[in-house]
């Protein structure tokens, strides 16, 4: 489905765990005026339970499925801001799919990562040696991070808004 401008999103927010793709993603559709999806929240509320348990009980290939088939129908659906979980963007069909979009991406050093996800075991992929699990995990997906972004924002020291403030600039600038 060719989607028009009414049920674009305005904005995709991509990056790792610890970036603050929710937060910002929700005080970025607040400034806009405009709905906030978050990718994760919706395979959560469809399922009936956290993505931790998909994963320990279904398996990372099944979660990556629903998340491929959630990714779509948001880029396809949704016309405000959507935020997808760190990993969507390593599938190549989302990746492919995020092509024309404004992509957000929030990058972000382990530091400040770790202050706002605290490396907890609620991240499945994070749970053995969440450290050095993230930043393996990070030299792996930034490539492509930096691929799909049509906006890159360094989130170091910046509070939600000002990370916001930054990200309107930018998509305004790209649209002029």
């Amino acid at each position: 489905m060719v989607n028009d401008s009414s049920t674009r999103p305005v904005a995709v927010v991509v990056g790792p765990p610890g970036a603050g793709k929710t937060t910002v993603g929700q005080a970025l559709a607040a400034r806009l005026g405009v709905a906030f999806h978050d990718v994760d929240a919706a395979i959560e509320a469809a399922q009936g339970r956290s993505i931790s348990d998909i994963f320990v009980d279904d398996g990372e290939p099944v979660f990556r499925d629903l998340e491929r088939a959630e990714v779509a129908r948001a880029l396809a659906e949704e016309s405000g801001v959507v935020s997808l979980g760190g990993g969507a963007v390593m599938d190549p069909l989302t990746e492919d799919a995020l092509a024309g979009h404004a992509v957000v991406f929030l990058d972000v050093a382990i530091a400040d990562a770790s202050k706002r996800i605290g490396f907890d075991r609620s991240r499945p992929l994070l749970s053995v040696n969440p450290r050095a699990s993230w930043v393996r995990m990070m030299n792996d997906r930034r490539p492509t991070y930096e691929r799909v972004a049509t906006v890159r924002v360094d989130t170091a020291g910046r509070t939600p808004e000002e990370v916001v403030d930054v990200v309107v600039a930018e998509l305004e600038a790209a649209r002029a």
